[in-house]
């Protein structure tokens, strides 16, 4: 038998192993630079000291604390550090909204957004918040075209994205995608009352189930979404005495945004919590935060530091070098004078 393939790999893999002990030595020194270590990297958004252990959120903790009258907290997330912050804080529900395609990216509507771009910051979301039930919405054109559309794309946000249930804005025309999800196995949050995708077919984002045949629409769509299969259902911009009497009606759990305090939870979006949204603030939005104001402040405060030359402080966030070494480097450049016309 003809030895020298074998030889050959032999002498491949050990010049493979050589080449990885070359590389260890630089990478370990190269973490000590890096402003955000591997290390540190779960630390972020949490405090100094570690939040006591929570037991995982699921489907059936909703389902206790809606039977114990404790109203759930849900706020969305759209990358590591508000992830991190939804699990580090006590949050019960993190929602990946559609939302992120206006305070995230930049887009006009939430239509704009694609699968990609939210399974990329589900993603992101996952790796934070690891205790809080993990949902994602399903966005505009991904279930609208066939149960089996609904079903491939929520597929992909629970396989690839890292969501344990998603959420989809609709009525009765949706009741079928919902059942075949459920019945596969695939959890779904109902959303009923303003749909936000559809904010171009209704004018607008308005307030809906003022009058009796409206409300009473609002009310047969979250019904007849429970009997699909919903777990729990989002009633968004409705009158607060509808929203009571919604949530009275289900054995599901509610999350209200605009519903009144009568729903089973409430439900806000991060950047109206803490204030970094500067477009329009809806009536049911509470700012709890100024994080605007202080990251105003701070970014200001980096410029002018810059500006001043004040920062950055050689001695305060700058690193020595001992001064042989540095007289040694200036003596082989032929710069023994350089530091001398520095200080000049």
């Amino acid at each position: 038998m003809d030895r020298r393939p074998f030889a050959m790999l032999s002498a491949m893999i050990k010049s493979t192993r050589r080449t990885h002990i070359v590389l260890r030595t630089p990478m370990r020194n190269a973490r000590r630079w890096m402003s955000v270590r591997p290390q540190e990297v779960a630390q972020v958004g949490s405090s100094k000291e570690s939040p006591p252990a929570r037991k995982k959120v699921t489907i059936q903790t909703m389902y206790n604390l809606t039977h114990t009258k404790t109203p759930i907290a849900m706020l969305t997330a759209y990358d590591f550090p508000t992830g991190r912050a939804c699990e580090a804080y006590g949050v019960d529900v993190t929602l990946v909204g559609d939302s992120l395609a206006q305070v995230c990216l930049g887009y006009d509507s939430t239509t704009r957004l694609t699968m990609d771009e939210m399974v990329h910051h589900c993603r992101a979301v996952s790796r934070g918040s690891k205790t809080p039930l993990l949902i994602a919405d399903m966005p505009f054109g991904s279930y609208h075209a066939s149960s089996e559309d609904a079903m491939r794309n929520a597929v992909k946000l629970m396989q690839d994205g890292g969501a344990e249930a998603v959420k989809m804005e609709g009525g009765q025309e949706i009741v079928e995608s919902v059942r075949r999800l459920t019945q596969m196995g695939i959890p779904v949050m109902a959303h009923v009352g303003l749909l936000p995708q559809r904010h171009i077919s209704m004018s607008g984002y308005k307030v809906q189930g003022r009058t009796a045949d409206s409300a009473r629409s609002v009310l047969h769509s979250a019904l007849a979404l429970q009997d699909a299969g919903a777990f729990s259902v989002v009633l968004e911009a409705i009158p607060h005495r509808l929203g009571a009497y919604i949530t009275s009606k289900l054995s599901i759990p509610t999350i209200g945004i605009g519903a009144g305090p009568g729903t089973s939870g409430q439900v806000l979006v991060w950047s109206d919590v803490m204030s970094t949204w500067a477009g329009h603030k809806a009536k049911f939005v509470r700012r709890f935060a100024d994080v605007q104001a202080e990251s105003e402040k701070g970014v200001a405060g980096y410029i002018r530091a810059v500006r001043e030359g004040t920062f950055p402080d050689p001695k305060r966030e700058g690193y020595e070098m001992d001064v042989k070494e540095w007289e040694a480097l200036l003596d082989m450049e032929g710069d023994a004078d350089w530091s001398a016309s520095q200080s000049t």
